[in-house]
């Protein structure tokens, strides 16, 4: 295991920033997933780390030793990609023992390597297989497999899931949290998936534009979201942002936090029923069990999330309302403004 330590890095294409001081650290055995829209520099961050790409100014240190100029292969870390990097011409076995014949370890210590990675990973059966009579989610197991078999300092993983279909990414992902628990490693893992994320993450970083956005657990994240970017970027679907003064006048809410320029609500904190603004049902998306319920109160957009069996109908005419306590205000700097029990906390 390792601790990570990134300090100030920066790292630029020509005139353009990608990375603007990014500073944070991995804990020793945790789990960070890196996420973000498309351009924000998660890769990029993480490719820093491997030593695939040279930052601008900053530093890296594992352990507290500086490795921001040290080749690769020096920083012992195991790097997993979205498209496997497998040899096509080589077993999988050979796959798997390929990075330790290159480092001359012994024979015997490669095949008991081999061994634990394939029966920690279930790919025992497929040892003898080339990469190409492999389904996704074997080959993805492979590539965990190679990296698993070297026995890192940490785990570095590009998007690793984004190939496979929705089922496998599923299983794949029980799979890289199984190996976590077992290996109890440190891991650094990109995704643009918010479910990996949540699901995964010891802590979540959220980066747009090259600046880290928040950095916590996914339970502080969504909860308690450090600006409108993050609000609307974490949760499925994207918290409902309305002009506070409306949401008032409206009806929707009851009172509002000193300050307040927007109020945002996630799905599950509306109520639709009772008392609050009226509104319009403008669609239903039946999920099984629940419902997600689009509205219109005058020119406001939200969403609520419902019980499917108390779902109302489209062109329905509804009252909507704020669970007490679970409304989000934001002020005009986009930042978000916290209850007095959280200011004090």
């Amino acid at each position: 295991m390792a601790r990570i330590t990134i300090d100030a890095l920066r790292k630029s294409h020509g005139e353009t920033e990608v990375l603007r001081g990014i500073s944070l650290e991995v804990g020793d055995g945790e789990l960070l997933v890196l996420v973000g829209p498309s351009g924000c520099g998660k890769s990029t961050l993480l490719r820093c780390i491997a030593g695939l790409d040279e930052p601008t100014s900053g530093r890296i240190l594992l352990d507290g030793v500086d490795v921001t100029e040290a080749e690769p292969r020096a920083r012992d870390l195991a790097m997993v990609f979205q498209s496997y990097a497998l040899y096509p011409h080589l077993s999988v076995r050979d796959n798997l023992a390929f990075g330790l014949r290159m480092r001359k370890v012994a024979p015997a210590q490669i095949a008991e390597q081999v061994r634990v990675a394939a029966e920690m990973l279930g790919i025992e059966p497929l040892l003898d297989r080339l990469p190409r009579q492999l389904s996704g989610g074997q080959r993805q197991r492979v590539a965990m497999g190679r990296a698993v078999v070297r026995r890192p300092k940490a785990f570095l993983f590009d998007e690793p899931l984004s190939n496979l279909d929705a089922s496998l990414r599923g299983q794949v992902r029980l799979e890289i949290a199984r190996l976590r628990d077992r290996l109890q490693a440190t891991m650094v893992y990109v995704t643009h998936d918010q479910v990996e994320a949540m699901t995964l993450a010891d802590r979540i970083v959220i980066l747009d534009k090259g600046v880290v956005q928040q950095l916590g657990t996914p339970r502080e994240l969504y909860h308690h979201p450090a600006n409108l970017f993050v609000a609307r970027f974490l949760g499925t679907p994207e918290m409902s942002i309305v002009p506070a003064a409306r949401a008032l006048e409206l009806a929707l809410v009851r009172e509002l936090l000193p300050g307040a320029d927007q109020a945002g609500v996630r799905a599950e904190d509306l109520v639709v029923g009772g008392e609050g603004a009226i509104a319009k049902v403008e669609a239903v998306e039946e999920l099984g069990w629940e419902a997600l319920v689009h509205l219109t109160i005058g020119e406001l957009r939200v969403c609520a999330r419902v019980a499917s069996a108390k779902a109302p109908k489209k062109g329905d005419e509804v009252r909507v309302s704020v669970v007490t306590g679970q409304l989000h205000c934001f002020g005009s700097d986009g930042r978000r403004i916290p209850h007095a029990n959280e200011a004090s906390a």
